[in-house]
């Protein structure tokens, strides 16, 4: 990967990050950590 592309990828989550903190007030970002956490824990389990 180059830095080009990181530095696109990066300001793209950044982005996502913002709209949804402003538009819809954390609520996707809170889903999304909920789902990673019970992944994690799924994933601990069969560790």
């Amino acid at each position: 990967m180059t830095n080009r592309i990181a530095i696109i990828l990066g300001l793209m989550i950044v982005a996502i990050l913002v709209f949804d903190k402003v538009y819809h007030d954390s609520a996707g970002t809170v889903f999304l950590g909920r789902k990673l956490v019970a992944f994690i824990e799924y994933l601990a389990f069969w560790r």
